[in-house]
């Protein structure tokens, strides 16, 4: 070949490299602040002669600021901004304290052609490329990288005490302050302290680097010797690492005759970027509404109960910390009850999967294998499961809580609660011994649905085995309502049992309540047509009474007469449909599609005065409530007796 030739050809490539690197260096992304106080603060990203911008452009998130390229915890598209054409615009990001720091690296975004090895998201969608980077920020860094965080409440089986949970990075002796006053904060409690490894998760993504992140320190302060009904306020932390702002709640009674308590299921976490999986948008909206009903609540003792498919975090860690920051505002005030989910829990290899459960038990827990459930949340009782590999048991998967006039009883979907086991043993003796005189109204809590009119296929061996084990001890200890999630729907039954309303003698059966539309958003449509399963018509079945798709969540108020069931709707925050179940006089739920009816007892006096009642209750009912709401533009009260 020609000298002259290669000579010139050189060149070329060498003033090909030469713009290229000045592309490069004109490219800037700056950050500001470096330096965030608190947890949830804001940085402001600006980037600035971007050449040639493309709607694929790009910034990485990466905590800790020293991972590897292709091991950002999530990325925001540049033509996300309204100006991005230009190649230069800003935008804002909130950053959780995940007990590092923070770095931003832009990139320039270019086609991916799909192939066999093409990294692809939840929803199917290529993970950006990372072959071109054009810019990195300064680094972000918190004040306090020991900034108590995920603060959050969990009761006792004694109304006198309070557990406070919160995460510190260093392992640093801790303690909650608290008094009956912001400003006396006289008692003081240390916590005890624990964490869990890498080599603790199950599989990938959870034991992978890719999704793992150094949970920090939990610690769990137990607050003992509370007055009834009293106002506490209450600081986690320690001079050495820094303590927390002011928080408070309001303790229990043993002589309490009203419960309120805020239930959902399946809600999980909404973050302000993309990231591997599918995030849950629609669960701010959740906590806005739950945050409304606290402060409407004042004074008076509550709790929420999130049964199941917590945080969907699913082998990613960093999504954990995102859902404690989301949940603090309202867990730090009210005790923060859960139920373990498929989401938390299943893997392969976990220790209980009888032949009807292999397409039932999958991967869905990212090979967290109940890990970060157990660390992160401390339930009463001390039910424990062992995983049979090197991780620490499972805990929180069965107890019982008692509220008012309401005895609530959590049980595990996702381990075994067939004659024989641990959780049957249990649930037989809670039930058993649950004092009616003292809690006339007794409801429980689990995960996937024993009924449910969604198209659930999958579920129906489970379903069937929850029906031939469970239900008989329900209807035989006179379970009032069973609340689940899994099905990211609002579906009420009627009274039943075996597929079929109660009748005359048996309307004391329970009421099941789907109530998983906390805010994750795929689900399967409603069972459509036997003979024509294509066509998009879905009947509903006789013992569904009400149904609906919209996300939200449930009120339960009770007193020694009446349980109230209100489904509150994200769209607007008014209540959908009501449901109440009567007491001592037994009488069924009330609503346009079914009427109350008196229960045949013996005594023509008691016939008469039931009917009376029944009657008199009806008529006040549709006096000044419907059973739907979702047209009404009024405001709730403050739930009271």
């Amino acid at each position: 070949m020609d000298l002259k030739l290669i000579s010139s050809l050189v060149m070329l490539c060498f003033t090909v490299y030469l713009n290229q690197s000045y592309v490069m260096a004109a490219a800037k992304l700056d950050v500001l602040p470096t330096i965030l106080k608190q947890s949830g603060d804001t940085v402001n990203l600006t980037w600035t002669n971007i050449q040639s911008p493309s709607p694929l452009d790009w910034i990485g998130i990466y905590s800790p600021p020293e991972s590897k390229i292709d091991h950002y915890i999530g990325y925001l598209l540049l033509s996300s901004c309204i100006s991005w054409t230009e190649g230069t615009c800003s935008l804002e990001v909130p950053l959780v304290n995940m007990r590092s720091g923070y770095q931003f690296r832009l990139y320039h975004g270019v086609p991916v052609n799909i192939s066999e090895n093409t990294l692809l998201d939840e929803d199917g969608n290529p993970l950006p490329s990372t072959a071109t980077q054009l810019a990195v920020s300064k680094n972000v860094d918190f004040f306090n990288s020991n900034e108590p965080t995920q603060i959050h409440l969990s009761p006792t089986s004694s109304a006198q005490e309070m557990r406070v949970l919160f995460v510190i990075k260093d392992l640093i002796g801790s303690f909650v302050k608290y008094g009956l006053g912001s400003h006396s904060l006289s008692s003081i409690q240390a916590s005890r302290t624990y964490s869990y490894k890498q080599s603790d998760m199950c599989h990938a993504p959870a034991n992978s680097s890719i999704g793992w992140r150094d949970p920090g320190y939990f610690h769990d302060a137990l607050l003992k010797g509370l007055e009834p009904e009293k106002r506490y306020f209450y600081q986690v932390g320690s001079d050495e690492g820094g303590w927390s702002s002011i928080y408070s709640f309001v303790s229990f009674s043993t002589e309490a005759e009203e419960t309120n308590a805020l239930l959902f299921g399946d809600m999980g976490t909404s973050v302000p970027y993309r990231t591997f999986l599918s995030t849950q948008a629609e669960s701010r909206n959740t906590v806005k509404w739950l945050k409304r009903d606290i402060e409407l609540l004042g004074d008076k003792p509550a709790f929420i109960a999130h049964i199941g498919d917590l945080s969907y975090a699913r082998g990613y860690s960093w999504l954990w910390d995102e859902f404690f920051s989301q949940i603090q505002p309202l867990a730090a005030q009210v005790p923060y009850l859960v139920c373990i989910g498929n989401h938390e829990y299943d893997w392969p290899a976990q220790p209980w999967k009888p032949e009807w459960a292999s397409k039932v038990y999958g991967t869905d827990g990212g090979g967290e294998c109940g890990v970060p459930y157990s660390f992160r949340f401390h339930m009463p009782g001390n039910s424990s499961l062992s995983t049979g590999t090197s991780a620490p048991p499972t805990t929180n998967l069965y107890y019982s809580t008692s509220s008012g006039v309401v005895h609530f009883v959590y049980i595990s979907t996702e381990t075994s609660f067939v004659p024989g086991s641990d959780q049957y043993s249990f649930l037989v003796e809670d039930l058993k011994n649950v004092d009616r005189d003292k809690f006339p109204f007794v409801v429980l809590l689990g995960h996937r649905p024993m009924y449910t009119s969604s198209n659930e296929i999958t579920d129906e061996p489970l379903r069937a085995q929850m029906l031939k084990y469970l239900e008989p001890l329900l209807v035989e200890y006179k379970v009032n309502l069973a609340l689940w999630g899994h099905v990211h729907k609002y579906e009420r039954t009627c009274p039943m049992k075996n597929f079929t309303c109660s009748r005359n003698m048996n309307l004391s059966d329970p009421v099941h309540v789907v109530i998983g539309m906390g805010g994750q958003d795929w689900q399967p449509s409603w069972t459509p047509l036997l003979d024509h399963p294509s066509y998009p018509i879905f009947p509903q079945p006789s013992w569904s009474l009400y149904r609906s798709g919209e996300f939200g969540y449930v009120r339960l108020h009770a007193n020694k007469n009446l349980l109230t069931l209100s489904y509150v709707g994200n769209h607007d925050g008014e209540v959908h449909d009501i449901l109440q179940i009567h007491s001592c006089l037994k009488l069924p739920t009330i609503s346009r599609r079914y009427r109350p009816m008196t229960l045949v007892t013996g005594s023509l006096f008691f016939i008469f005065l039931v009917s009376i009642v029944g009657v008199l209750s009806y008529m006040v009912y549709n006096h000044w409530q419907t059973k739907r709401h979702g047209s009404s533009k009024s405001s709730w009260s403050r739930i009271s007796t």
